[in-house]
Order: C-alpha cells, then structure tokens, then sequence
C-alpha cells in the first residue's frame, strides 16, 4: 500500500517514502507513506487557498451533505477502519472500532452543526440603529495531528473545519499513515469540491513547519507534545495567527478514604492503562488518601497484574504495544528514573510475545511524591504512580501542584468533596467516580495551564477557532 498525497482533488506521488510498521508484529509492514518535501506543503496550502472562497459561499444543505456521507461511510466500516487502527497504532481490536465509530459520529455530529449555524440581533443604544453579529469561515485551516487517535483527533479537527466552511489542509502523524490515508479517501469521495480538503505526509520538521509558517494559513490547530505546540506558538504568535493547541497532562486521579474500593480501582485500571497509557487524559497521578492507601494499592496491584497484554489484533488482549521502540525506550528510562528518585516500581518490564513488537508490562510507581518527575512530566505510556496523601485538603493541593491542567478524576461518596473538586481543581474536565479518559464528542474538550491554548475542541463550542465573529450596524 502507498499512502500518497491528496492536492487539489488529486493522488500525488512523491519519490521518497517511510515504511508503516505494525508495532504488534515488527515483520508487517502495512504501506509506505510519503514522505515529501515542503513544496508539495506550499501546492496544497495554494490549492486550499483557491477553493476557500468557493467552500465559504457554499449553503448549509451542501456542507450538510458532505458530512453525513462522511460520517456514513465510516460507521459502515468501522470494523475494518479499527482493524487497521489496531495494527497500525497498537490499540486492542475493541478500542479501535470504538475509536472510527466515534470519528463517524463526529462528522454526523457537525453534519447536523451546518443547519445550526446562526447569528445574532441586538437593539443598538442609539435609536433607529439594529446590530447584526454573525460568523465566517476562518479561510484556509492547518491541521496536525498526533499518532494516538489517528482517525478520531484528524475527524475532530477536519469535521468542524469543513462545516463551518474552511478550507483544510492536513498534517498526519508520521507514526499512523494509514487511517489518516483511508479517512482522506473516504473524504474523497464525499462530494467535497478540489481543493477543499488536502492532506500532505512527512515530517514535522519539513511539511509541518512550512504549514505553521505560512502567511496564507488563517489558522492553525495542533494537537502533540509540549515541545513543538511551544514552538509552534511562537512561530504562529509572530505572524498573530490564530492558534489552537493541545499538548498533553498528567491528571491526577483522586482516590479518598470513603471512596468504594471497587469503583476506584477500575476507573484507576481504565484510565492509567487502556490504550496503551498513551492518551493526554490518562489518570498517570494516584493521589490517595491514607487510610484507604494500602488497600487500593493492593487491589491495583492484583487487577493489574491479571491484564492480558499481547497483539492488538487479539481479541483477548486488554493492553496492546507501546506505538514504537522510541516510545518503549522512553516508558522504561521514565522506570528506571522513578526507581532512582526512590520510587517502588511493580511491573513495567519489557514483554516478549509470539510476535516481535514493543510489549510493556503495566507499570505502577508506588511510594512517591509530588516533585518526582515521574509526577511531573508527561511520560505517555501503561505507567502511573500513586502519591499517599494525609486528607482531602492535600490532595487537591497536589492535584493543582503541576504544569498541567488537562482532566482530573475524583472517587468519593462524599457529595460535598466531590462538589468542592469540581469547582476548584485545576483542569478543564472534571470526572467524579469515572476514568479521567473517556469524553464525548458533543461537549467541549480542552484544558488548563500548559495542557491547552486557544478555543475548545468538539462540540458547538468549536465555532470558536473555525469562525470568526463580524458586528454589523444598520441605520434604519
């Protein structure tokens, strides 16, 4: 399989490629993407920019119709969109059907957002005088997407684009070529003119750049490590291009002592290891209060230790392979660190199973405190460490003591703590007695601090990066 370009309404090639490798099987090799220089970047930028104005004349029936053929399409193969997620990217087989169900949704979702759009009238403080706000598209939207949701994160950010009358241009992950080639050939063929929708393969630092640089990119949304979202905040900062980022958390899930021990353990379970660990809002921090420490620690310990690690295309596996082997290296040197720091660690040694691939045991880090880096930065895999904390009060002082404010769980029956948490823990999504992951498409999704820049992703909310606002007067 070649994965190539799509410019202007057309399948481009280009002279260099990087294999796509199963990270379940290392000997499966699923196509080759392109890999292309920047200035097949500037042909799709220019392609974009010419059919913008035509895709921003275009009526609520047109946009509605392409969405809802997009979105039909893909929750007609979301078992075979999720089988190929699942070999590419590493999830269980269930996680990704889940995942292209939900990318189907999203477009379904903003389908029905191009017959909602509306603007708004006021009476003006001087007689004879009517003030009309409305919305417009934006003009032409970069887009870059991270490897760990590879048709649901693109299907966020391409969706509300489209509907709201935008052109797109799309950067994919290196890592996941695959679903973002088979999500842009079902776009393809939705009835979208040339030229609205193109996506361009290669690295960050060539195609990826040249996109956030552009002069004729209106805006900008990236969703990827603190790194480059700070870098590309200041690249898009100096040309005033308006910019939307997620860039990650280390959320804290708080277990206290009135807690049910049940109900904490899965959702500790669901959180910090179901897909890999490798999610934005993974519950990496276990903040847990004392007279309930040793107990949950034990109960964690034992449900972990009967998760089935293995292929992602089995269906009996629970936990798949880290995305690659930088990604494993990195996992196991954040171990090893926590381990100097004086951290207890149980689990997280390399796996080997029937097929070659980047298999990590679930890891926990008990006996730890809040200044480890282990509790401070994002280490994106099945690792989390668990912080024994006096009281409520600590807790939430450690829940907030960290750069990041993406999600945040609370278990407790306590109808006044958890009230309490909701209203003053720093993170822009707040779960009580449920997995910090785990959100849907219809409601607002972003964070605090360094986690989020800009707007809020999905839902009616993300009008807000793809429009921008006009004020009108009128004298009667």
């Amino acid at each position: 399989m070649e994965y190539k370009n799509l410019i202007a309404g057309s399948w481009t090639e280009t002279t260099a490629a990087s294999a796509n490798i199963n990270p379940s099987d290392t000997s499966d090799v699923l196509g080759y993407a392109a890999d292309s220089p920047a200035e097949d970047m500037d042909r799709a930028i220019s392609a974009a920019r010419e059919a913008a104005a035509g895709w921003a004349a275009s009526t609520p029936q047109q946009r509605f119709d392409v969405l809802d053929a997009i979105g039909t399409e893909i929750l007609a193969r979301k078992a075979e969109l999720g089988h190929l997620l699942s070999r590419e990217e590493g999830k269980t087989l269930a996680e990704g059907i889940g995942e292209s169900a939900r990318a189907g949704q999203i477009f379904k979702f903003f389908a029905g957002e191009t017959l909602r759009q509306a603007g708004e009238m006021f009476a003006s403080v001087r007689p004879g005088v009517g003030v009309e706000v409305t919305r417009s598209p934006m003009g032409v939207v970069g887009l870059i997407t991270p490897w760990n949701f590879p048709i649901a994160i693109p299907a966020w950010k391409i969706a509300p684009a489209l509907a709201y009358g935008n052109a797109v241009v799309l950067k994919p992950a290196e890592l996941t070529p695959g679903c973002a080639y088979a999500l842009g050939e079902i776009i393809s063929r939705s009835g979208l003119p040339e030229g609205v929708f193109n996506m361009v393969f290669g690295q960050g630092s060539v195609i990826g750049k040249r996109l956030v640089e552009s002069c004729d990119v209106d805006a900008l949304s990236f969703t990827g490590s603190v790194q480059t979202g700070s870098a590309i905040a200041a690249a898009c900062g100096a040309q005033r291009k308006k910019l939307q980022l997620e860039m990650g958390g280390k959320n804290p899930m708080v277990v206290l002592d009135d807690a049910d021990l049940d109900i904490a353990v899965e959702a500790s379970i669901n959180g910090a290891f179901y897909s890999t660990g490798q999610r934005c809002t993974a519950s990496s921090r276990l903040i847990v209060t004392a007279d309930i420490h040793d107990r949950f620690v034990a109960a964690l310990s034992d449900r972990m230790a009967g998760l089935r690690v293995g292929n992602a295309l089995d269906e009996t596996t629970q936990i798949g392979p880290v995305v690659d082997e930088r990604q494993l290296k990195k996992d196991l040197s954040y171990l090893d660190i926590a381990g100097s720091e004086g951290g207890r660690i149980l689990g997280g040694q390399a796996l080997q199973r029937s097929t070659k691939g980047f298999y990590l045991a679930p890891a926990l880090v008990t006996e730890t405190t809040n200044g480890m880096r282990i509790n401070q930065e994002e280490v994106f895999g099945p690792v989390a460490s668990v912080i024994r904390v006096a009281d409520y009060e600590e807790a939430l002082m450690v829940a907030n003591d960290s750069p990041f404010g993406l999600s945040a769980g609370i278990c407790t029956k306590s109808l006044k703590y958890a009230t309490d948490f909701k209203a003053n823990v720093e993170a822009g999504m707040t779960m009580v007695n449920l997995p910090t992951a785990g959100v849907d498409y219809h409601v607002p999704f972003g964070g605090t601090k360094g986690s989020s820049l800009g707007a809020r992703e999905q839902g009616s909310h993300a009008k807000e990066f793809y429009t921008k606002v006009k004020t009108a007067y009128t004298l009667a």
